[in-house]
């Protein structure tokens, strides 16, 4: 039975994926700090231990290791987003060069967010803008991290997420609350571009990079067309049959940021993201459709 590491896999992303190996017939490991399943391995995202012996003969090491960023931008959260992130990513790829066998492929997580706001022009990983704020350096040092570290005998690829629509977690859990309380509008001009991704189909693209073993280096995973917020929030009030949603201005959208703990950039950032790497490769989605997606993952 083949083997894949998830690590820092007790969260959203990392539920789904274990889910999804395990009907795979995978053996499955995750790394985690609150040790509470029998495939659960303790580790602490920095230092080297008992871990790492995991690491050999597996087939996949997947690393999903980092801080929310769905909190104020306050140093103290600065820092621990930023060191979850290239500890963690440090730490495996040594760890993997002190294995025999080392794992056959190392699939680390990066964030579409690493491209610059754009309405209009498309951001693939060739042709993509990358910018120079705080959440586009975060990923940009991520990757620098992930790919300064040598690893000869090990796979490598960057996965740009873009937000992942699921049924027990991600970002439609938030918006399908809004909208039942009557908040289910445009989110500023609502024109921003929202680049998403179902769970099954984040799934179904790392099992497809797995398995097709000539490809490396960064790829984005969102749909081959983003919606954009308004068109969004509309298709979530029809899904969820409410009448009428109250929009947010960006002033009140930055009042109401500070009173619960995060920032505006999450929703107000324009993401015009493709997957022309995945598409070129011939991956094919299940769920390009935001209404189709959404039609499924509220259905009881």
């Amino acid at each position: 039975m083949k083997k894949i590491i998830i690590a820092g896999g007790s969260g959203f992303l990392g539920q789904v994926l274990e889910n999804y190996f395990n009907r795979k017939e995978y053996k499955i490991k995750i790394f985690t700090r609150n040790t509470k399943k029998n495939n659960d391995v303790f580790w602490n995202g920095k230092d080297l231990g008992n871990w790492v012996n995991e690491l050999e003969t597996a087939e996949v090491l997947i690393n999903l290791t980092g801080k929310s960023v769905d909190c104020r931008y306050n140093e103290k959260n600065k820092k621990l987003i930023y060191n979850s992130r290239i500890d963690s990513t440090n730490i495996l790829g040594l760890a993997i060069n002190l294995c025999e066998s080392p794992p056959k492929i190392w699939i680390n997580s990066s964030t579409a967010t690493i491209y610059k706001h754009a309405l209009k022009k498309e951001m693939t990983e060739e042709k993509g803008e990358i910018g120079d704020d705080f959440s586009m350096n975060i990923a940009k040092y991520w990757e620098e991290a992930f790919y300064s570290i040598t690893n000869p005998k090990t796979r490598k690829i960057a996965l740009r997420t873009s937000i992942v629509m699921g049924k027990n977690g991600g970002a439609l859990i938030p918006l399908k609350n809004l909208t039942k309380i009557g908040l289910g509008g445009r989110q500023g001009d609502g024109n921003q571009k929202v680049s998403w991704i179902h769970e099954l189909d984040f799934a179904r693209a790392i099992e497809f990079l797995i398995q097709n073993k000539k490809l490396q280096g960064n790829f984005n995973l969102s749909v081959p067309k983003p919606t954009d917020n308004k068109t969004l929030m509309k298709t979530i009030r029809e899904a969820l049959k409410i009448p009428f949603g109250i929009s947010h201005p960006k002033w009140l959208l930055d009042f109401g940021a500070k009173l619960i703990g995060t920032e505006t950039e999450l929703i107000l950032k324009s993401r015009n993201v493709i997957p022309k790497r995945l598409l070129d490769a011939g991956f094919v989605y299940k769920y390009t459709n935001f209404k189709n997606a959404l039609q499924d993952l509220i259905k009881n």
